[in-house]
């Protein structure tokens, strides 16, 4: 009853990618595929990692975490969306929305953390060697790892507390293919400011923070690196950290692009196109660009199914 008090609206209906019948069913394909390549890749990554103790390191519980993190991410979103184009149907519960509105975040920031975690782990590995099994201690991997879903949980849960409270009186179409903060802000009929100041003062803390942080710390790395005698040494290290900053500002570029701007300055388009990226495309790429291109992982991988599997595909 107390929801009613607040909204007249019991659900909300999901425009998605496109509005066009011919379309749905090659978008289904898409990303069903995506959606499967994406959970499954980062749950190979997590089991791998389990069972090769040599992998029980700092760096590689966090990556673990983060293909954890990556998984759910996409299953916030992608799920609902492939059911809505299976069944010809665009709703979503009242309440289905706002829980869809969390994890969203909370699984979003989950990762902008344990990104700039990540960062920090390589900057302390290979800028101070000497204290990494000091500084990066199991005690303290847990405490930061604790500290990441005690901030994003608390981050989720004050915009879905703020969102509760508003009143959406007459329209209930998003234009997006999932209930996000922004295009609800939109459908309010009730003063969304203090809305607006929370999204842009948290939104900020969340995504510059952990990329000042990667900035920072792969600045070291690479002032380091260009230090090291060997060339083939160098180029590796060089090859990492590319890959890494490319996922970096991949996810960051599309999010802080979408966050960090009043509702009112964007296009539904423009913001389902970012969406894909940072929601499907970046999670889906995150396993090959950490793991497969480590020598540790596929060693790993080749452990977990049987050296064949991989030799011959050429791992």
């Amino acid at each position: 009853m107390e929801r009613r008090n607040h909204s007249s609206v019991s659900e909300f209906l999901l425009l998605g990618l496109s509005e066009r019948p011919e379309q749905q069913p090659l978008l289904f394909g898409i990303f069903l595929s995506m959606y499967l390549v994406t959970v499954m890749g980062n749950l190979l990554i997590v089991l791998a990692i389990g069972f090769d103790p040599h992998l029980h390191t700092p760096m590689y519980f966090f990556l673990a975490n983060l293909s954890f993190a990556d998984a759910c991410f996409s299953s916030t979103t992608v799920p609902k969306m492939l059911v809505n184009i299976h069944t010809k149907s665009q709703t979503i519960p009242y309440g289905g929305c706002l829980a869809q509105m969390h994890f969203f975040m909370m699984f979003g920031a989950l990762d902008d953390f344990l990104l700039g975690v990540m960062a920090y782990d390589r900057y302390v590995a290979i800028c101070r060697p000497l204290q990494y099994a000091t500084l990066m201690s199991p005690h303290v991997c847990v405490l930061l790892l604790s500290a990441c879903w005690v901030l994003t949980n608390l981050a989720a849960l004050l915009h879905t507390l703020l969102m509760a409270k508003l009143s959406f009186c007459a329209g209930n179409t998003i234009h997006h293919f999932f209930c996000d903060v922004l295009p609800l802000l939109q459908l309010s009929c009730s003063d969304t400011h203090t809305n607006q100041v929370a999204l842009f003062m948290v939104c900020s803390m969340i995504l510059t923070a952990p990329l000042s942080l990667i900035i920072l710390s792969y600045a070291r790395i690479i002032s380091t690196i260009l230090k090291v005698p060997s060339s083939s040494g160098r180029q590796k290290a060089f090859s990492t950290c590319g890959s890494h900053l490319t996922v970096v500002f991949l996810f960051y570029g599309t999010a802080i692009g979408v966050y960090l701007y009043s509702p009112s300055s964007h296009s539904g388009g423009k913001d389902r196109i970012a969406a894909v990226f940072y929601t499907v495309v970046t999670p889906m790429l995150n396993p090959f660009i950490y793991s497969l291109r480590n020598n540790d992982m596929k060693t790993a991988l080749r452990k977990l199914f049987g050296i064949s599997t991989f030799s011959s595909q050429g791992l």
